[in-house]
């Protein structure tokens, strides 16, 4: 009686254990994706996995040899730790609910032997990818309405990172744009000396305003972006000398020195 209420209370806390991973996975991801405002709740999971991997990459980073390397091996971070970020909820979502169907009591039709853990995570693994695998099945009704949950649950992931790459990729091309016209005019690296050496020249005021002005338009775009789709910050630019952060640096430094 005793061993009964203990394994009872385990799967009750395995349960609830799986309820707040799960929840806490999507509540994750649907603030990162979907919702267009920055989130100031200091415990977040993307937070903690950017900065543990950053943490890491970095110190790897410090270790290469050669300045090309270190800018080469930079420049890979941004996209893998998109990818790593997806990986990492995905199996979040699936150890949530083989935790639920083993608090479930592992109701599962397994040919020639007995369900485990192991067949859980199996089970919850072919089902949030919908392979529909078929060799192992629900056999109560609470194992199929976690397995119909956990199949729309791992559809709707999936169309959400799938719309979500092109937004972002949208977004990072926009900003590069202006970036690359940027070095015709103040060089590259861009610096605010070159920028207005260039343009006096011109002997206009009204070009460098109006230029000014292009800017300033594409600040508030940058703001809005990198507020939205927070990884745009470790995506850095296509070709050596450019950097988001280095031409704002120079329109700011040209707006300082024209007031």
């Amino acid at each position: 009686m005793v061993v009964y209420a203990v394994g009872v209370k385990m799967k009750l806390f395995v349960g609830i254990a799986g309820l707040v991973i799960l929840f806490t996975t999507l509540w994750d991801a649907f603030e990162t994706i979907i919702l267009p405002r920055r989130v100031t709740r200091s415990f977040r999971l993307v937070r903690l996995f950017y900065q543990v991997s950053w943490a890491v990459w970095s110190a790897v980073n410090r270790r290469l040899p050669s300045a090309k390397l270190r800018e080469a091996h930079l420049s890979y971070f941004g996209p893998l730790s998109l990818l790593m970020l997806f990986a990492t909820w995905a199996l979040a979502l699936i150890v949530a609910f083989a935790m639920l169907h083993w608090a479930a009591g592992s109701s599962l039709n397994v040919p020639g032997g007995i369900a485990s853990l192991r067949t859980d995570l199996y089970m919850s693994g072919t089902t949030f990818f919908t392979l529909g695998m078929g060799d192992v099945t629900p056999r109560t009704m609470l194992a199929r309405v976690i397995t119909v949950g956990e199949a729309g649950t791992g559809f709707g992931f999936l169309a959400i990172v799938i719309s979500y790459l092109p937004t972002l990729y949208g977004a990072f091309s926009q900003r590069e744009l202006n970036i690359s016209l940027l070095d015709a005019r103040a060089g590259s690296p861009p610096t605010a000396a070159e920028l207005l050496r260039r343009h006096a020249r011109l002997r206009d005021a009204d070009v460098l305003s109006q230029y000014l002005h292009d800017w300033e338009i594409w600040a508030a775009q940058l703001m809005e972006s990198h507020l939205s789709y927070p990884a745009l910050c470790y995506f850095r630019s296509q070709h050596d000398n450019q950097s988001w952060l280095a031409a704002f640096t120079a329109v700011l430094d040209v707006s300082a020195l024209m007031i």
